[in-house]
């Protein structure tokens, strides 16, 4: 993993610091794991804008990602390590020993040429996935279900991993990316190993037209609405005035939204941090 600072030989790239890419071996994907992706521009279906700020983008197609490693022992070898422009984190096209091919999220360290296997009885080695209930403790784990069988949605993007602290029961304590500590089942997967990519969070834009390439619009702040346009509008010069709050009047910065009732409270031993 690296960066690369560009030299400022326009006003765009003065502050500009790019992925060094050093870790990806192709740069042409596996066409029978592509689908075509249509972009809304934030309207419906009867051509309304639904959502503000989006519109525009490079065009791109989808990889489709295999979350669920259900393919259980049956041994892959890595072929490339590849760009996804869908996600912040690598992707790795692995070649399972009965021919198929699938994408998965490639975790920091895992090289061309290595063998990964899914399912139980695997070793807790990177890349392979496997049921909490056979994750040594302490171990350092990424792409975990929330439900058997679901496939995973926690810890996927760049450089995030979550920690395995403990079992007791059915249930699995887990530390998330967020700070927060709570049960999974032990039946759940997860990946060993740290999501790859994890520099980039040190990336630099370095001009508002990036942000046009992923198809993100000006957006316009608050204070600078009129008052019927939003709460925080209006006044003579930048006056906030009141309280800071949504388009729609719901407080914010402070103000908690979460159900008390939620079904899925009992499981969060400790919330995240703020």
């Amino acid at each position: 993993m690296s960066v690369r600072k560009l030299k400022p030989i326009t006003p765009g790239q003065r502050f500009r610091v790019v992925n060094g890419f050093d870790t990806i071996t192709t740069d042409k994907p596996e066409k029978s794991l592509l689908v075509p992706q249509k972009r809304s521009g934030g309207r419906n279906n009867q051509g309304r804008m639904t959502t503000r700020n989006i519109g525009g983008g490079h065009k791109k197609k989808y990889r489709l990602i295999d979350f669920k490693r259900d393919k259980n022992g049956v041994p892959a070898v890595v072929k490339t390590i590849e760009y996804d422009p869908n996600r912040t984190a690598f992707i790795a096209l692995v070649n399972y020993a009965d021919g198929e091919k699938r994408y998965i999220i490639a975790q920091n360290g895992l090289q061309v040429g290595q063998t990964v296997v899914s399912g139980s009885g695997v070793a807790p080695e990177i890349g392979n996935a496997m049921p909490l209930s056979e994750i040594p403790l302490g171990t350092t784990i990424s792409c975990i279900e929330l439900h058997p069988g679901q496939g995973a949605v926690m810890a996927r993007s760049a450089g995030s991993f979550a920690q395995l602290m403990a079992r007791e029961d059915k249930y699995a304590t887990v530390k998330l990316p967020s700070g927060e500590t709570r049960l999974v089942l032990l039946t759940c997967m997860a990946t060993i190993g740290v999501v790859s990519n994890s520099d980039h969070q040190l990336l630099v834009s370095g001009k508002a037209g990036r942000s046009r390439w992923l198809g993100r619009r000006p957006r316009t702040n608050a204070v600078r609405m009129n008052p019927v346009d939003h709460p925080m509008g209006g006044g003579e010069g930048r006056s906030s005035g009141g309280h800071p709050r949504s388009r729609n009047g719901i407080p914010a910065k402070g103000y908690k939204t979460r159900s008390k009732t939620k079904a899925s409270n009992k499981y969060i031993i400790e919330r995240r941090k703020k």
